[in-house]
């Protein structure tokens, strides 16, 4: 029986997930085969990942580019399904949340090839959210399933998950962040885009925030109540920037909307802010690390270990001016939580499951 461990990755979140995994099972001597399905293309976007976070460079890229949740992830499905086919892994790893993650899951559960899922076991109980739906399906099909909180275990118990499926692992993306932490450094970029001392940072491309004009006018009003008070910088992410514009989101002479950097660039951009303002699922792990203040613009987290545990706090349009203001008066953080076995060390346990269950099946 193949050894083969297939490690399928296709947009920026993943990357760092994937690194210390794909590590910890090299220094144990797994074969190992890493497929980028080209989900994300944008060279910002994905290759500049693999270059900062010492990954090889993908052995297969699908690029199958953007398009519609349906036909993107039936041209991943199809590409996967030659692969698969041809070699015959003995266990596909999945991360996240992505099209690529449901994809892969679905064609291995139909060709009888082991999964495991990293970070699985999220749950923002919101269905309008694709990702959610990615994450319940992938879920399902997973053989192993690889969780980062104790929150997350309780919600695979739930939904009737077998004790022994389930392995609490901690959160590999932590692992990349303490990693390089040392060289997170704001000074250049602050230094590039002409940064006063306090800044924000922005990070906004959900549905919920970018798609319906009603909701992307009053997040524009929002943010510019939001940066009345402080520098907003903005990476922006293709998704919704066009109609961003349009609603003059890029108006206000406080709001500096630039294009997505790098993983070391963005971390240090965020190290040396005074808090963060998003809808994405990983800066609210990674500022909770970090000891930055983070204002999450969505109605619910599937990561709500980041609030109990961590420096975030949800906060409506309405709601969120006043919300950085408040931050803003506080200052900096002298001390914060971290949830337990975000310590650096998950990639080596997850390794360690894996090896495990593929000696079982042999």
């Amino acid at each position: 029986m193949s050894e083969l461990v297939l490690h399928v990755t296709g947009a920026r979140p993943n990357f760092p997930k994937a690194a210390p995994v794909i590590a910890a099972l090299e220094a144990r001597g797994v074969p190992q085969l890493l497929v980028h399905t080209g989900q994300h293309y944008d060279e910002r976007m994905s290759d500049v990942f693999f270059r900062q976070l010492g990954i090889p460079m993908p052995d297969i890229n699908l690029e199958v580019g953007s398009g519609a949740h349906g036909a993107q992830t039936a041209a991943i499905m199809t590409g996967l399904e030659a692969l698969f086919v041809e070699r015959r892994p003995a266990m596909v790893v999945v991360y996240g949340d992505v099209n690529s993650t449901v994809a892969a899951s679905l064609v291995a559960a139909k060709l009888g090839i082991l999964t495991a899922h990293v970070e699985a076991g999220l749950r923002s109980f919101d269905l309008t959210m694709p990702e959610e739906v990615n994450r319940m399906v992938t879920d399902r099909l997973a053989d192993v399933l690889l969780t980062t909180s104790v929150d997350a275990v309780a919600h695979l118990g739930n939904e009737g998950v077998h004790a022994e499926r389930i392995h609490f692992v901690g959160n590999p993306m932590i692992d990349t962040l303490l990693a390089h932490r040392d060289r997170f450094d704001p000074a250049p970029l602050r230094a590039e885009l002409d940064l006063p001392q306090t800044y924000l940072v922005a990070t906004l491309h959900r549905p919920g925030n970018v798609d319906r004009p009603q909701d992307v006018q009053e997040l524009v009003q929002a943010m510019h109540a939001v940066a009345d008070q402080a520098r907003v910088v903005v990476p922006l992410h293709p998704r919704g920037r066009d109609r961003l514009r349009a609603a003059g989101f890029f108006d206000h002479p406080q709001m500096q909307v630039v294009d997505p950097y790098g993983y070391l660039e963005f971390m240090g951009l965020v190290r040396g802010s005074a808090a963060v303002v998003t809808d994405s699922g990983g800066v609210q792990e990674e500022t909770t690390i970090l000891g930055v203040p983070c204002l999450t613009l969505r109605p619910n987290t599937e990561r709500p270990v980041t609030i109990t545990h961590g420096t975030n706090r949800l906060v409506r349009r309405e709601t969120l001016a006043e919300a950085v203001r408040e931050v803003l008066a506080a200052g900096p953080l002298q001390d914060w939580p971290v949830p337990p076995l975000w310590d650096g060390q998950a990639g080596p346990r997850i390794a360690e499951v894996i090896v495990r269950r593929l000696a079982g099946a042999r």
